[in-house]
């Protein structure tokens, strides 16, 4: 019983220490969701018609564009902050298709080459984001899940003009 025992412990505290080496395990499987985030994404901003980009679901809303490079210039605020960079989204002059989808593209690659360039522990630092002190962690997942909610909203634009959104590939 005791050699099972520590045959257990030692299995896992070999992966643990394998899983650990190269010290990216959390960035790897953040860069997947991200990767994941930015084809759904992409496939939201390309489902609805170019002609249909200030389509607004009311009055008080964003117009289906303005969506779109809304998730675009948050992806790059909450991903330069945790950079240290400027953000290099900016607001476009215009919502067309075309320049929401370049939009989106750079912002989605902006964070994730930012975030090949960190490790685990880089992941853990902590910055002053409007008064506030947070883990870089924290800045890209808040990116993250920002995308989602502006995406889940771009989806019931989709719905509202008959169109079935795409299907999410985790």
């Amino acid at each position: 019983m005791k050699s099972t025992s520590f045959c257990i412990v030692a299995f896992v505290a070999t992966q643990f220490a394998l899983g650990q080496e190269s010290g990216k395990t959390l960035v790897g499987e953040m860069t997947k969701h991200w990767e994941s985030s930015k084809s759904l994404s992409l496939a939201v901003a390309d489902a609805m018609p170019a002609e249909a980009y200030s389509f607004k679901a009311t009055d008080a809303e964003m117009s289906f564009g303005e969506q779109i490079n809304h998730i675009a210039i948050a992806n790059g605020n909450y991903c330069s902050a945790a950079m240290g960079v400027k953000n290099p989204i900016t607001k476009p002059e215009d919502v067309s298709k075309a320049t929401a989808i370049r939009n989106l593209t750079a912002s989605y690659d902006f964070c994730m080459g930012g975030l090949s360039k960190l490790d685990d522990k880089g992941l853990q630092e902590t910055v002053t984001r409007s008064g506030t002190v947070v883990s870089k962690f924290e800045l890209f997942w808040g990116g993250f899940t920002h995308a989602a909610h502006h995406r889940g909203q771009a989806e019931v634009y989709l719905r509202l003009k008959g169109i079935t959104p795409p299907t999410y590939k985790f």
